[in-house]
Formats: structure tokens, sequence, C-alpha cells
């Protein structure tokens, strides 16, 4: 797997989100009050809403449209919503985070 530079955690707040533009679209990348780093596609399943604009709470967010509460750690619609994104993977190496591009390109295919 071909890990791709995007940044450093101290550069998202707690309980917040940045977004990277890729050539399949922009992903977020979250991190939790525990400092977990998360990536999913920026984009709700509902309505399309910018999940990066979402609350940030436990290791979900919750779109800023709707309400739709979406797991980040698997892209799943939580409660009686249906539907997903896609999860992208991240590593966290010493505060430099890292994607797994090749995989968003792969589900793209």
């Amino acid at each position: 797997m071909n890990w791709i530079a995007i940044g450093d955690i101290s550069e998202i707040p707690l309980r917040g989100a940045r977004c990277v533009k890729t050539p399949q679209g922009k992903i977020a990348v979250f991190r939790t009050a525990e400092n977990e780093v998360f990536a999913i596609e920026d984009h709700c399943p509902h309505k399309g809403g910018p999940l990066s604009q979402g609350i940030v709470h436990a290791k979900a967010v919750t779109c800023p449209l709707h309400n739709w509460v979406i797991s980040l750690e698997t892209g799943k619609a939580l409660g009686a919503d249906e539907g997903a994104v896609r999860t992208i993977p991240v590593r966290n190496q010493d505060g430099a985070l890292f994607i797994a591009l090749e995989s968003l390109m792969m589900a793209a295919e």
C-alpha cells in the first residue's frame, strides 16, 4: 500500500476535521477527542452534506444538514438511517498523517 502524506495531526483540531482534495473527490480527515484519526468521503449518504463541517462525537460525526450520524470507523449510518460512505485507511506516524489513496481509487473502479 502506498501512503500519501497529508499533514500533521496538530493541523486538525480536537473533535474537528480538515478536507483533502483527491482526483476521486474530497476526503474528510477527523480527529476525535481521544486523538484518534479517521478518514472518510466528505459527503453524507443522505443528501450529500459536507461531513467535514459536522459535529464529531466519540467515533462518529453528525451531518450538519439533516443530523444523520455516520460512524467514523465503518462509514455506515447509525441508528434507523441507512447508507454509507467509503472509509480510507489512515496512518498516524508520530503525528504525521498519511492516507492510502489507492484504496479509494480501487473502490472507484
